[in-house]
């Protein structure tokens, strides 16, 4: 009798605890808008590395800028649409919350960014933008998929690479290009799966 009292209380305990990380889940990101950005990464990377463009740290510098800004916009244009027109969302800024946990990493990723530019460090900028993006993936490590916290310790590693080695040449962009686009393409995929599998689950 006391035995089954205790697997009741199991089974209910475990049963809140599911309710908590339900509510804690995050699904304002698109996986499909994730992957779009690494495309958008690797597609860059090819433009950089043509003979068409100057192969100046300026240049490289300019259009690395204008990868930033569409991979921002494709994925924060998902993010607000998402916040606008999602019935689960209901336009409620709570649920924003954990894209605006991740703003502290980035804010010190462009910090560092101007720094290393002034000071014309432009071959530590790619391991420096990969470790802090890997810093990015840690508030979601209880809101996102268990999985995408692994591809945090992925950027972490490769940034570590790229300023330990002379991988991380700024002139050299499919270094880059080829890092983030296995990054946010896995990452992608791991998101659409994870809400496909909640989409099926009654």
């Amino acid at each position: 009798m006391i035995a089954n009292h205790i697997h009741d209380a199991l089974a209910q305990v475990r049963r809140v605890q599911q309710v908590i990380l339900e509510r804690r889940a995050f699904r304002g990101y698109s996986g499909v808008a994730r992957a779009a950005g690494g495309l958008v990464s690797l597609a860059g990377a090819a433009v950089l590395s043509s003979s068409y463009l100057p192969q100046t740290d300026w240049a490289q510098l300019a259009g690395w800028g204008v990868i930033l800004a569409a991979a921002v916009g494709i994925n924060y244009g998902a993010l607000g649409y998402w916040f606008l027109f999602d019935p689960e969302a209901r336009r409620d800024f709570l649920r924003l919350m954990p894209a605006v946990d991740a703003i502290p990493p980035l804010a010190v990723a462009g910090i560092l960014s101007l720094t290393l530019v002034v000071r014309g460090h432009f071959d530590l900028l790619f391991g420096t933008w990969m470790c802090l993006y890997g810093l990015v993936h840690v508030p979601y490590r209880l809101s996102l998929p268990r999985a995408n916290y692994g591809i945090g310790l992925y950027y972490i590693f490769c940034g570590t690479v790229c300023l330990l080695t002379p991988l991380g040449q700024f002139l050299h962009p499919w270094t880059m290009g080829l890092v983030f686009f296995i990054g946010e393409v896995s990452g992608g995929l791991l998101l659409h799966q994870h809400r496909m599998v909640q989409e099926e689950t009654p």
